[in-house]
């Protein structure tokens, strides 16, 4: 029976642990900074293509907004897909998986830092995005519920972040394999999710279908509440979309935590997590 005592050195220890794999990250990313440059610019060069489009259909102002959203959310999703999903597979493939296996830590408060400092650059290219979009593109953003709208970012981001957690377990049991597949489906979670249109034209089943990736409801809850004049493009309420959203992220951070701590036992059985198979 863990005394109080045991439980607060835990949670010290781990709170240890996700400042320091925060650090490195932010740290790591000053040492070049023309990445920052390079990392918010180019991506911006995909959303303009995107909202000239738009403008040559003569569509409603609302849906260069929608670019521009989905371009900032597009940056979140990459850095859970890139910079958390593989980062344990690329631990392995650096010899570095061991050290991680034998800390005394929880292995999601390595994953937290590491999404923790990885977001340092993802917000800069996500907050690069909304800037280009305000002054240059003049989005007619008006938000009228700005806790709510806060609500829902941070609620879509836990949930997205557990969802990195997962699928870590799964790189680091199929290894490239899974690497593989991640490049297969980066195109179409796109489609999926909606990042540059509203998720509604794909279909009420089609749409709830890709629910179960937590950017197509935050997403589609934060347009509708930063364009309230654009609510008919909306899939749910905003109201049902916060629920399922936080419903998904306590479902993925519970399985998340079980499914590493499966790998990891299945790892130590097997010999299949810090070996590189030739």
């Amino acid at each position: 029976m863990p005394t109080l005592s045991n439980i607060k050195s835990s949670i010290i220890l781990n709170v240890r642990a996700i400042k320091a794999r925060a650090y490195v990250r932010i740290v790591g990313q000053q040492r070049e900074l023309s990445w920052l440059f390079f990392d918010s610019f180019l991506p911006l060069l995909s959303i303009a293509a995107f909202v000239y489009v738009y403008k040559a259909m003569q569509a409603p102002p609302e849906f260069t907004g929608f670019v521009i959203l989905g371009g900032a959310m597009t940056a979140f999703w990459m850095n859970v897909l890139w910079s958390m999903a593989s980062q344990f597979y690329w631990e392995k493939e650096g010899g570095n998986l061991q050290l991680y296996l034998i800390a005394p830590m929880s292995r999601m408060s390595i994953l937290a830092g590491m999404a923790l400092g990885g977001g340092f650059s993802t917000t800069i290219r996500a907050s690069s995005a909304l800037l280009v979009g305000i002054f240059i593109f003049h989005i007619p953003i008006n938000i009228i519920h700005p806790w709510l709208t806060l609500a829902i970012f941070v609620v879509t981001l836990l949930a997205l972040y557990g969802f990195g957690m997962l699928f870590a377990s799964l790189y680091l049991l199929f290894g490239r394999e899974a690497w593989h597949m991640s490049n297969l489906l980066t195109e179409p979670i796109f489609l999926l999710s909606g990042f540059y249109f509203p998720v509604k034209a794909l279909g009420f089943y089609v749409a709830a279908v890709a629910s179960i990736i937590p950017a197509t409801l935050g997403l589609d809850a934060m347009r509708q509440l930063a364009f309230p004049d654009s609510a008919q493009f909306g899939f749910l309420t905003v109201g049902s979309e916060l629920i399922i959203l936080s419903i998904l992220a306590v479902t993925f951070i519970v399985l998340a935590r079980f499914s590493l701590g499966y790998m990891e036992k299945l790892g130590k059985r097997e010999g299949r997590l810090t070996m590189r198979w030739q």
